[in-house]
C-alpha cells in the first residue's frame, strides 16, 4: 500500500508541474520597422516565437515600404504606365484601399504620395512649407479611381504613385497577431507605433483597458480616458504624431486629397475601436479628415466600429457603442 500511495503521489507531482511548466509565460520584444517601434507582449513558451514574428515584420518591410528597392510599392511606383505584377498581401492591401476610397469618396486615397513627397514632418527640412505651386500639381494627380487592378496585377497612369502609409500597418498588425495565434498564442498584446491589438482577453479571462490616446497631451499619463476591449484594435490619429507649428498653425501629415495641404478642421485626434487593425487603421485617418459631425455619422453606419474624438478645445466625444465601455480620464 505504501509503494502504491508512494506511486500516486509521485504521479500527481509529476502533473502539477508538469502543468505548470505548461503555463504560458508573459514574454517581450520590441523592434523598429516601418518607421515605427514596434512592441510585443505576448503569453507563450515558445523562447524563439517572437523572434520568428519580428522576422515577418522585416518581410512585410521589405515587401511594401515605398523606400525599399524591389518592393511590390516601390515596383508601382517606377512603372511608368506599366502593369505590375503584386503579392497577395499587397493586392489584399490595395482592394480594402479602393473600398475605403469608394466609401469616403476619395477622402481615403493612397495615391496622395506626389504630395506627400513634398512634406516633411521629421527631417531637416521639418517647418519648411513646400512650394505652392508644385503642391497644386501634384494634388491634380491624386486620383484613386485611377488605380487599374486585375487579376495580372496594378496599373497606374505615369506621374502617379501610391502611398500605403495609412492603411499597410494596420494590416501587418493583422497577420502578426494571425502568425502568433497559429502557434497557440491566446492572449497577449501588439503595439505597431499607436497601432494597438489586444490577442484575445488577459490570462484571467478579462478584458484589457486601452489607453485613449491624448493627443493634446494636457491629461496625466497622455490619455484621454480608457476603452475596454476583448481581441479588437485601438488605433488613433491626430495631429501630434508627426507635424509642426509655423506662425500659429499646425502642419501635420494628415493630407486633404484635394489639395495636398494639411486638413485643418476641429479635430486633434480621432481614436478607432475596431475589430481589426486593418479597418482601424484606415479609418482613423479617413474620420480625422472628416470631422466630428460627418465622422461619427460615418462610423455610426457601420457594423462593430466606434470611435472616440478630441477636438482641439479639448472636448471629448464617442459613439454610441461605447456607453459603458469607455472611461473618460
Amino acid at each position: 500500500m505504501r509503494k502504491l500511495a508512494f506511486s500516486l503521489l509521485a504521479g500527481l507531482l509529476l502533473l502539477s508541474l508538469a502543468s505548470c511548466k505548461e503555463e504560458p509565460q508573459l514574454k517581450s520584444q520590441v523592434g523598429f520597422y516601418f518607421d515605427t517601434v514596434v512592441t510585443m507582449q505576448v503569453y507563450t513558451n515558445d523562447e524563439d516565437l517572437l523572434t520568428q514574428a519580428q522576422a515577418e515584420c522585416l518581410r512585410y518591410d521589405n515587401l511594401l515600404s515605398k523606400t525599399h528597392e524591389g518592393s511590390d510599392v516601390w515596383n508601382i511606383n517606377h512603372a511608368q504606365g506599366e502593369r505590375v505584377s503584386i503579392s497577395p498581401e499587397t493586392r489584399e492591401i490595395l482592394e480594402k484601399a479602393l473600398e475605403y476610397s469608394r466609401l469616403s469618396d476619395g477622402i481615403f486615397d493612397i495615391t496622395i504620395e506626389p504630395c506627400v513627397a513634398l512634406w516633411d514632418f521629421t527631417g531637416e527640412n521639418m517647418g519648411i512649407l513646400p512650394d505652392e505651386e508644385k503642391l497644386e500639381q501634384a494634388a491634380a494627380r491624386v486620383d484613386w479611381t485611377q488605380i487599374d487592378l486585375n487579376e495580372e496585377g496594378v496599373l497606374l497612369p505615369a506621374g502617379m504613385t501610391i502611398d500605403l502609409g495609412a492603411i499597410a500597418k494596420g494590416y501587418i498588425t493583422d497577420r502578426i497577431a494571425d502568425f502568433l495565434q497559429e502557434r497557440g498564442v491566446k492572449s497577449g498584446f501588439l503595439n505597431f507605433g499607436g497601432n494597438v491589438l489586444a490577442i484575445g482577453n488577459k490570462p484571467d479571462g478579462s478584458e484589457w483597458n486601452i489607453g485613449i490616446q491624448d493627443p493634446l497631451g494636457k491629461r496625466d499619463q497622455n490619455i484621454v480616458g480608457a476603452a475596454r476591449v476583448s481581441g479588437e484594435a485601438v488605433v488613433t490619429s491626430g495631429i501630434y504624431e508627426r507635424g509642426f507649428d509655423l506662425d500659429g498653425v499646425r502642419y501635420h501629415h494628415i493630407l486633404d486629397t484635394s489639395t495636398g495641404w494639411p486638413v485643418q478642421n476641429e479635430l486633434a485626434g480621432v481614436s478607432i475601436i475596431a475589430p481589426n487593425a486593418f479597418d482601424a487603421d484606415t479609418l482613423s485617418t479617413t474620420v480625422f479628415a472628416m470631422g466630428v459631425e460627418k465622422g461619427m455619422e460615418f462610423i455610426e453606419s457601420l457594423d462593430g466600429i466606434e470611435a472616440v474624438f478630441v477636438t482641439r478645445d479639448d472636448s471629448v466625444t464617442w459613439t454610441s457603442g461605447l456607453e459603458g465601455r469607455f472611461t473618460l480620464a
